[in-house]
């Protein structure tokens, strides 16, 4: 993404769909045993406009040490080159997350949920998550305009039914795209977490909502159930529509066999890897770009 975070083209239209937002933590409250949900807000949040589903942000953490991020340039385009350019001591901690919800708070500020998996203290943003207090300062790259690349989850108006299928990364995802789900569009949910309780995550299924939960207990070995457990799933007719998200070979491998042996169209699939076993976000962008 690029930004520029002064122009605009009209009093309610940003030139750009994307830019920097300073916000503070507002409350974090602990949802079940791998997830917490942090709200932030304040008055650097202004503007800020999710276009709900699942709305996904970049998230800028404060390195160690250090109370405030810091992302240079981050007023023009090229923030992303200066950004890289920094000791890795002094740079601050980039991930990606998604919008739980999003509404109006004090002032009329916006505040915005964001739910973090946590996974003990085998990454920064775990730890950040697990020890984030009120007014700890955080900075987010996110959307100017509700309509933008970053939702994925885009039915084609002719869509009989739903099918989502997600680990825990991927939970606030699915609560974000229920709480907008059309009353009257049946959705089968496929989701995989660590822990029971961590069903507790998403609010009561609506009526047209039916989920089939799977436990792997953190033992990667137990993992990428959802494959198997949609297999031996019967789906209804119609046009379907999948969402996929969460470890990126299970994704895939379940995309694989919707378009090989479900006969999905794979145009009629959005899937995403959240993360992938064995390697850091640092790692996978690092990737991305060739590197």
């Amino acid at each position: 993404m690029t930004t520029d975070n002064t122009a605009t083209t009209g009093a309610d239209e940003p030139s750009t769909p994307f830019r920097f937002f300073d916000a503070r933590v507002l409350r974090v409250r602990r949802l079940s045993p791998s997830l917490t949900r942090v709200t932030f807000g304040g008055p650097g949040l202004d503007g800020f406009r999710s276009g709900g589903n699942d709305q996904s942000f970049s998230l800028f953490l404060p390195p160690p040490g250090r109370a405030v991020p810091d992302v240079p340039g981050r007023d023009g385009d090229g923030w992303f080159h200066a950004w890289r350019a920094q000791d890795p001591a002094d740079r601050a901690i980039m991930r990606s997350y998604t919008i739980r919800a999003q509404r109006a708070g004090a002032g009329g500020h916006p505040e915005v949920d964001v739910d973090f998996a946590l996974h003990g203290d085998v990454g920064p943003a775990s730890r950040w998550a697990a020890n984030s207090a009120p007014d700890d300062r955080v900075l987010l790259l996110g959307p100017a305009v509700e309509d933008n690349k970053s939702v994925g989850f885009r039915p084609p108006p002719d869509t009989d039914w739903v099918l989502l299928a997600a680990d825990e990364t991927a939970i606030p995802a699915v609560g974000g795209i229920l709480d907008r789900l059309p009353p009257d569009l049946p959705a089968l949910l496929w989701l995989e977490v660590p822990h029971e309780d961590d069903r507790h995550a998403l609010p009561p299924l609506p009526a047209h909502a039916h989920a089939h939960w799977s436990t792997h207990g953190g033992d990667p070995a137990r993992r990428g159930g959802l494959t198997r457990a949609v297999a031996d799933a019967e789906l209804p007719d119609g046009r379907g529509y999948a969402w996929l998200a969460g470890e990126a070979g299970g994704v895939r491998a379940l995309r694989r066999h919707l378009v090989h042996e479900r006969g999905l169209d794979r145009r009629r699939i959005t899937f995403s890897g959240y993360w992938r076993l064995g390697a850091s976000e640092e790692q996978l962008r690092q990737e991305a770009l060739g590197g």
